[in-house]
């Protein structure tokens, strides 16, 4: 996981080629031309998309990790909450392997919140539960960047 602020975005290069260059594209510039379809950087490898949407209760929000690829989360406008466990420390309860999807539920190791500004790069190793409220309801904007870092 790398929790960290948009303008320190390239003090992490060097992890892997796919994850420098998404890292390369968090510049409000870029950002900004992102929209609700997706944007390829290098075809599926590397591309971003906006999502907009209400933050739920906690109840209503679980755990997903993935196998071959790595999101990075930056917030827009809003904030949520977020938390992070490892996959084997959860319980799965679905599998799209496909769509390199598995979703968890259980207790999380880490929490934080998520503001414009921020951005949260999370690993295979990282299963993440967004969507969280900080407080109440609040509507949120973000743009999440999905690398690929493993083959199979």
């Amino acid at each position: 996981m790398i929790y960290a602020k948009n303008a320190d975005a390239l003090t992490y290069r060097g992890i892997h080629p796919n994850l420098d260059l998404a890292l390369e594209h968090i510049t409000p510039e870029f950002l900004a031309r992102v929209g609700y379809e997706r944007v390829e950087l290098n075809g599926s490898d590397v591309y971003a998309t906006r999502f907009t949407y209400e933050t739920v209760p906690d109840e209503e929000s679980f755990f997903e990790a993935h196998k071959k690829y790595l999101d990075i989360h930056i917030m827009a406008d809003g904030s949520e909450g977020v938390e992070i466990a490892p996959p084997g420390e959860l319980e799965e309860f679905e599998r799209v392997e496909a769509n390199d999807f598995y979703a968890y539920r259980g207790p999380a190791s880490y929490r934080l919140a998520l503001s414009p500004g921020d951005f949260l790069a999370v690993f295979p190793n990282d299963a993440h539960r967004i969507k969280m409220r900080l407080g109440g309801p609040a509507e949120v904007t973000k743009v999440v960047f999905k690398v690929r870092i493993y083959d199979d």
